[in-house]
């Protein structure tokens, strides 16, 4: 695609990294095929070649405000499940454009008070564990008040963590991202990863001084504040890794695929750039680790008929497509087959609470290709997606390691 950047524009860091990717488009379209947005609203602007066009003509006329509205609904609307990356031919790193677009509407075109708000809101409720529990349990106490919609948003009491075990007699260690909500809507997820990885020999280091992973604050357009917490995990994780922690865990894929572009979002940070790179080859999805393992020493029932939600941010961003299967098949699982199992579920962090119509349809139509085979479980990988599917009230929907730990257990008891 040929751009019309002048020579003082390209003097920009962002500037310039916009018409590297901008420069690597063809646009072929072959991305609006496998769009989620694209495929329920039909229009241009709703897909990746056309937000690419409306954000080549945002970036190149800094002086036209009246670009900005019209670009920022569009954008809003892409769930940045980078189910286009995927499929692209040209390998066109369109996230790495939207993040650019999208902070150049925050500086052009500011948001309404209430827009606003509601996004500070969700920042401020989310990002601390702490907080988010006490606001979880609050709205759990008065769901059966709230309306319909609302009342979607509020999960179920969770399974309890049940027991940790005490990692420290393993050679074999690793740190875990704890999360900021997933300690209060699935508390059992990393309690079960735990256990899970001591029987394959492997021992969790805490690293308390680590907290969200910034993914939160970023994606709402806060994006110098998501880069300070990656500055603050990665000053909590550095110096556990040099002592000689293996990898950094992470059991949502959504964080996982943000901690791993550390590297990328501090790239033009001189004194956090090479330990940005140094965190990001540490973080591992657990799945990493369960597939490099050798399972098949492993005591397990493995009785239960699964369909796989494979996220995002597992088959897109990080690449990880199948893997997750591999390993349920490997533990004796039964899977049923997901028809379109490229497309997004439409949970995609905030996305079911800024864009809840578009949402909504995009998790009923991913509930209809899960539930078609007739599993007795969902199992996905990431909080986000396993809360959203969860709230059709339909099949249960879990993390997977919680399954597999269920199954260790049950043999165990056999």
């Amino acid at each position: 695609m040929q751009t019309h950047f002048n020579e003082q524009d390209l003097q920009k860091p962002h500037i310039r990294e916009a018409d590297r990717v901008l420069r690597t488009c063809v646009h072929c379209g072959f991305c609006n095929a496998t769009c989620p947005t694209y495929l329920l609203l039909g229009d241009e602007r709703d897909g990746p070649r056309g937000r690419i066009y409306l954000m080549k003509q945002l970036l190149e006329k800094p002086d036209d405000k009246e670009i900005g509205e019209e670009t920022r609904l569009h954008l809003d609307r892409c769930l940045t499940c980078r189910n286009c990356e995927t499929t692209c031919p040209s390998g066109v790193e369109y996230h790495k454009l939207l993040d650019i677009g999208r902070a150049e509407i925050e500086r052009r075109a500011p948001r309404s008070f209430k827009d606003k708000g509601l996004r500070l809101g969700l920042r401020m409720a989310m990002v601390e564990p702490a907080r988010f529990k006490a606001l979880l349990a609050l709205g759990q106490t008065f769901r059966p008040f709230a309306p319909g919609t609302l009342k979607d948003k509020i999960p179920v009491q969770p399974t309890p963590a049940g027991v940790r075990p005490d990692g420290k007699k393993h050679s074999r260690q690793m740190l875990i991202l704890e999360g900021c909500v997933q300690p209060a809507l699935s508390p059992n997820t990393n309690a079960a990863t735990a256990r899970v990885l001591d029987q394959l020999g492997i021992g969790l280091t805490p690293a308390p001084e680590a907290g969200c992973c910034g993914a939160i604050d970023f994606h709402l357009n806060a994006q110098d504040a998501g880069r300070e917490r990656a500055r603050r995990n990665i000053d909590a994780w550095l110096p556990l890794l040099e002592q000689g922690c293996e990898a950094i865990v992470q059991t949502a894929s959504g964080c996982g695929a943000f901690v791993k572009e550390y590297a990328d979002i501090l790239a033009d940070d001189p004194a956090y750039a090479a330990k940005a790179r140094r965190v990001s080859a540490a973080a591992k999805d657990l799945v990493e680790i369960l597939d490099s393992s050798n399972l098949e020493d492993l005591l397990i029932s493995a009785d239960k008929r699964l369909a796989f939600h494979c996220p995002c941010t597992l088959q897109h961003a990080q690449k990880l497509g199948g893997a997750v299967e591999g390993v349920l098949q490997r533990l004796g699982f039964e899977l049923t087959p997901v028809q379109d199992a490229h497309l997004c579920c439409g949970s995609a962090g905030t996305y079911s609470i800024t864009q809840p119509q578009l949402s909504h349809q995009l998790r009923d139509n991913k509930m209809a290709m899960l539930e078609a085979g007739h599993p007795e479980v969902i199992a996905t990988a990431n909080i986000g997606c396993q809360t959203h599917l969860a709230s059709a009230g339909r099949t249960p929907v879990r993390h997977w390691i919680e399954i597999v730990d269920e199954a260790l257990s049950s043999a165990r008891q056999t």
